[in-house]
C-alpha cells in the first residue's frame, strides 16, 4: 500500500483543496429587445420582456 514518505504541509493541502471550490463565472446575455446586459433565462430588468414578449410592465418605475 502506498505511503507518503513526508509530510504535506498546510500550504499544499489547502491549494489543493482550494482548486474545487472556484466559483464560476456568471454569464451575461444581452437582451434583444433593448440590448442591456442580463441574466440569462430571467426577465429583464429595464424593459420587462422575456422570450420576446412583455411580461413585466415596467412604466411604473419610469
Amino acid at each position: 500500500m502506498a505511503v507518503p514518505k513526508r509530510k504535506t504541509s498546510k500550504t499544499r493541502r489547502d491549494k489543493r483543496r482550494a482548486s474545487s471550490y472556484k466559483l464560476p463565472r456568471v454569464t451575461i446575455t444581452t437582451c434583444p429587445n433593448c440590448g442591456s446586459p442580463k441574466l440569462p433565462h430571467r426577465v429583464c430588468k429595464e424593459c420587462g420582456h422575456y422570450d420576446g414578449k412583455q411580461v413585466v410592465d415596467n412604466s411604473e418605475q419610469n
